[in-house]
């Protein structure tokens, strides 16, 4: 397996004390790959589409959207030449340096909706926890590959050094469907598969369970106060 170098520079562009918001910016590239991407807490506002050759906004349409210039995409070609340069020195001042790699910890397969049949949605696959950066994934519906209606977004990092992705599947589900998605990376022997299918899941089933772990919460904090009350009766 031919291995890739790669060269990621994060920075905190704007840290606000009196409500803790954090605007980062995250430049990254290989020998055939680039990323620019501006965030704030932690969600996509803007990255560079250098195979399509633009800017992309991919915030939702319900909110007032931050907009960015058109020479945001001109700094950005310029962030990969320089990039580009310093992977090549880094490349040389660690040549006999071996490169480090971590496979991803998690992998999860969830549907963005409630399910119902006939009804448009979307499957994620949620992968994190993984080094270098990117990992690729790819999907099954029936034990046949997908790709229609298939994304994914660019590496984002966490705060431990390490990377995590998120793949994307637009599907009407049918009963008795059965998908997968598998990742690949380079520090995996073996693509790691994870499965869901439609008769598992129940429409509500999220909201169920928190109002079940909130009341044992709830539960559990009477239960406590209770014992405070007793023992505080029983000193007087």
């Amino acid at each position: 397996m031919k291995m890739k170098l790669l060269l990621f520079l994060s920075c905190v562009l704007r840290v606000s004390a009196a409500g803790q918001h954090e605007d980062l910016n995250i430049s990254g590239c290989s020998d055939s790959e680039a990323e620019e991407m501006y965030t704030v807490e932690g969600e996509e506002l803007w990255y560079a589409d250098f195979q399509k050759g633009g800017g992309v906004s991919p915030q939702p349409s319900f909110i007032d959207p931050i907009t960015f210039s058109e020479d945001v995409y001109s700094n950005a070609l310029a962030s990969r030449d320089v990039c580009r340069r310093n992977l090549g020195i880094v490349r040389n001042a660690t040549r006999d340096i071996p490169l480090e790699q971590d496979p991803p910890s998690t992998l999860i397969i969830y549907p963005r909706d409630d399910v119902d049949l006939d009804q448009k949605n979307t499957l994620l696959c949620y992968v994190s926890g993984f080094y270098p950066a990117p990992v690729s994934v790819t999907w099954t519906r029936n034990g046949r590959n997908v790709t229609e209606g298939t994304s994914i977004n660019v590496p984002f990092p966490n705060k431990d050094g390490s990377f995590r992705q998120t793949s994307r599947l637009d599907f009407v589900p049918q009963q008795g469907d059965e998908f997968s998605c598998s990742v690949h990376h380079a520090a995996l022997n073996a693509p790691w598969t994870r499965f869901w299918d439609v008769e598992r899941t129940q429409p509500g089933v999220g909201p169920s369970v928190f109002c079940g772990v909130g009341l044992t919460v709830g539960l559990v904090g009477v239960a406590i106060g209770t014992f405070f009350l007793i023992k505080g009766n029983e000193c007087n």
